[in-house]
C-alpha cells in the first residue's frame, strides 16, 4: 500500500520488485508469498452475511491479484515470474503443484504462492512457512513493518528491545508476534530459520540476502 489506506502503490511495489530482481540476478532462488491486507483481511472482516470462511476466501482472491500485480511488474523489469494459486484460477494463473513450481524456480523464474494454504483458518504467514518447507528453501525471509523481532510492539512501547537472535521454541512461550503459532510450529518442527526484516528500509532485501543490515534470525538454537 505504501502510504496509502488500500490498494497498491506504484512506487513502493516498484521499489519492492527492483529488489527483489537484484536478489535473483545475484544467482539466488526466489519464491514469493504475498498477503492481501491491502485489499482485504478476511479474519477482520465485518460483514453481517459474511462468515470466516467466505472472508478467508475473499482474503485469498486478494492475494491472488497482489501476486498477478507483482508477477507482471517482475516481467516489466526483466525477470521471469509465474504465478501458482492453491486454489483453482484457470483463466488468470495456474494451479500449485509441488512438481511445477519446483520446476518453474530451477529454469530460474519467480514463483508467486497465491491464495494461501487454499483452506480458511491459515494465515499468510502459515503458508508462507509451508511453501518454504515444501520447496526446500534455506531459509524464509519475512518483510514486515518493524526492523526485527521485538519483546513488545516497538510503535507502543518505547522500551522495547530488538533481538538479534531468538529460538522457535522462545518465539511461541513468549508470544513474541513473530508469526501465528501455527506458522512457527511449523518452521521449528522442520528446522527451518526465519528472518524478519523491514520491508519498507530500501535495499532491505538486498541487504539481509547477504547477511547485512538489521534483522532477527528465528533458528533452532
Amino acid at each position: 500500500m505504501g502510504d496509502q489506506t488500500y490498494g497498491i502503490s506504484q512506487q513502493t511495489m516498484q521499489r519492492i520488485c527492483e529488489e527483489i530482481v537484484k536478489v535473483v540476478r545475484s544467482g539466488r532462488e526466489v519464491g514469493l508469498v504475498i498477503g492481501g491486507g491491502n485489499f482485504l483481511r478476511g479474519a477482520n472482516l465485518e460483514l453481517q452475511a459474511v462468515d470466516r470462511v467466505a472472508g478467508d476466501q475473499m482474503g485469498m482472491l486478494a492475494t491472488v491479484m497482489n501476486a498477478v500485480a507483482v508477477a507482471a511488474q517482475l516481467r516489466a523489469l526483466g525477470t521471469e515470474a509465474i504465478v501458482l494459486s492453491a486454489i483453482d484460477v484457470p483463466v488468470i494463473c495456474d494451479r500449485f503443484t509441488h512438481r511445477s513450481a519446483m520446476k518453474h524456480m530451477s529454469e530460474g523464474r519467480v514463483v508467486l504462492f497465491a491464495a494461501g494454504t487454499g483452506h480458511p483458518f491459515f494465515t499468510t504467514d502459515t503458508a508462507a512457512v509451508l511453501r518454504a518447507v515444501e520447496m526446500d528453501c534455506d531459509a524464509l525471509l519475512k518483510g514486515t513493518q518493524v526492523d526485527g523481532v521485538y519483546t513488545a510492539d516497538p510503535n507502543q512501547d518505547p522500551h522495547a528491545t530488538r533481538y538479534d537472535v531468538v529460538t522457535h521454541q522462545e518465539a511461541l512461550a513468549k508470544n513474541l508476534g513473530v508469526m501465528d503459532a501455527t506458522a512457527i510450529a511449523l518452521a521449528r518442527d522442520n528446522g527451518l530459520p526465519v528472518v524478519v526484516f523491514s520491508i519498507r528500509n530500501p535495499d532491505g532485501l538486498v541487504d539481509v540476502c547477504h547477511g547485512e543490515g538489521t534483522f532477527t534470525l528465528v533458528t533452532e538454537s
